[in-house]
């Protein structure tokens, strides 16, 4: 766990492993995934770490499904992820079709889900963002990465 700057000193970036790595690390996790037919490559949070998740939305621009693997934790029946894109600056993909099309699924280690996602805003991403930090990596330095401010996605149940 990374140390929070002193107060009123900027947090600055910890040390990336660089872009073709942080892509091909992901490449090679989704197709674990795929390869055990699901069965491997995802796993439930921890009280001091996050767990990962199958996310499944419709594409903005061409109505497909597309799934990516993410991190997450549990915030009651909420599941809290970060439209974070590897700290880089554009958004997500992902996230970019889910505000398209807010209505996803999730597939989560033993279960699947139907969720709708929406950005947190004030109070609420406030105390999201925080528990991330609890989570123990340095979000806020990873921040420092990304010139906007990365959106805290909260996923809800739907019926």
């Amino acid at each position: 766990m990374t140390a929070a700057p002193p107060p009123g000193e900027q947090p600055t970036s910890p040390r990336i492993p660089p872009r073709w790595f942080v892509r091909t690390a992901w490449v090679v996790h989704r197709a674990y995934y795929r390869l055990t037919g699901h069965r491997r490559g995802l796993w439930r949070p921890k009280p001091n770490r996050w767990g990962t998740m199958a996310l499944t939305t419709v594409g903005r621009r061409t109505g497909q499904e597309r799934t990516v693997i993410l991190g997450y934790y549990e915030d009651g029946p909420n599941l809290v992820t970060l439209a974070m894109n590897g700290w880089a600056a554009p958004e997500p993909a992902w996230w970019l079709n889910l505000q398209a099309h807010p209505d996803a699924t999730v597939e989560l280690k033993g279960a699947t889900r139907a969720v709708r996602g929406r950005a947190a805003r004030g109070d609420e991403r406030a105390r999201l963002w925080e528990g991330w930090k609890q989570l123990g990596d340095d979000v806020d330095g990873f921040a420092t990465r990304r010139p906007t401010e990365t959106a805290v996605v909260v996923l809800e149940p739907r019926s």
